[in-house]
């Protein structure tokens, strides 16, 4: 596997200190049509000796999601994932969460020593933060039904795969965080294990594939080492973090300070020959950090590469 991270900003100044920590591979957010930005990132990132890995993020679908799509969705995302095969980028990491991105109800919750970290609790609601988009967006409650949701879902992936599979492009899809099966009047379908078997059943190919949001399959309750082996054929990008308490109510902890046996959970990505790229998630935001983007700053990301790190080496070396 390969040690990869999304940076905030993506600065000369950020990639050389990801460099010197021994990652290897970068994902980005979707910096907007034209194959000339992304072969712009791509060069940028690669002057620091790096891989641009994965496009995720700011991604043309919301109209798709929610069955409302006049073909300019589609086609934009199809012409970006022929732009990614023409550049070698392999993964285009996607979500399902209409009117919604990652929701927290606290950005300031505490941590070890008093480093912050996001949280949500069902019951705080309407305290609701969207992130992952632009600064000031708001969730949209139009109430979308389970049904919109998979079948705006499968005829997406019957459309879009077959570009991926001529692409060499792989589709990867995140959970629903927090993974509830409705928020803020909007359904949603990616917020179980089943929903992810049945993704894949969808339109079958290697290039229907899973994000494993470790934290947020974590929120759903279930054993992380069991979940990583029973869905490995499919898990094709990993993000790695951890939280305590559950898909209602929950906050984010440093990596080596939550719920999760870590250590299993990294045997377990052995054990299914898993061979992507693994990131760090969201980290607590460290002294002097504040002003930074809640869960992206870089103190924190820091401390996770050497975790992580150290743990790819210690089950590599135990095979």
């Amino acid at each position: 596997m390969r040690l990869a991270t999304v940076l905030t900003p993506e600065s000369a100044h950020n990639l050389q200190l990801a460099a010197q920590c021994g990652v290897t591979d970068i994902v980005t957010r979707y910096p907007g049509p034209g194959r000339e930005r992304l072969n712009e990132a791509k060069r940028r990132v690669e002057q620091h000796g790096l891989q641009l890995s994965v496009i995720e993020g700011y991604l043309p679908i919301e109209n798709i999601k929610r069955g409302l799509d006049d073909g300019s969705e589609l086609a934009e995302l199809k012409t970006l994932v022929q732009d990614m095969g023409e550049l070698g980028i392999p993964l285009l990491c996607y979500n399902f969460m209409a009117g919604t991105d990652w929701v927290r109800t606290r950005l300031d919750a505490p941590e070890r020593a008093g480093a912050k970290v996001t949280a949500f609790k069902l019951a705080d609601v309407e305290r609701a933060v969207l992130l992952g988009h632009d600064a000031g967006a708001r969730p949209q409650s139009d109430g979308v039904s389970v049904n919109t949701l998979w079948t705006s879902l499968e005829s997406l992936l019957r459309e879009l795969v077959p570009v991926a599979e001529a692409a060499g492009v792989t589709l990867a899809m995140h959970p629903d965080d927090p993974p509830l099966p409705e928020l803020l009047g909007n359904s949603r379908i990616m917020n179980c294990v089943e929903g992810f078997e049945r993704l894949v059943e969808l339109v079958p190919s290697p290039r229907n594939a899973i994000c494993f949001c470790q934290g947020t399959f974590a929120e759903m309750g279930v054993d992380i080492p069991d979940t990583i082996r029973r869905l490995g054929p499919h898990i094709k990008y990993v993000h790695c973090r951890d939280v305590r308490g559950t898909a209602t109510s929950f906050a984010e902890t440093f990596h080596d300070n939550g719920q999760t046996d870590m250590v299993a959970a990294m045997r377990a990505y052995r054990d299914v020959d898993f061979d992507g790229p693994i990131r760090p998630d969201h980290v607590p935001q460290l002294v002097g950090e504040d002003d930074g983007e809640p869960g992206y700053t870089m103190q924190g990301r820091l401390f996770a590469y050497g975790y992580l790190r150290g743990l790819m080496q210690a089950t590599e070396q135990s095979q």
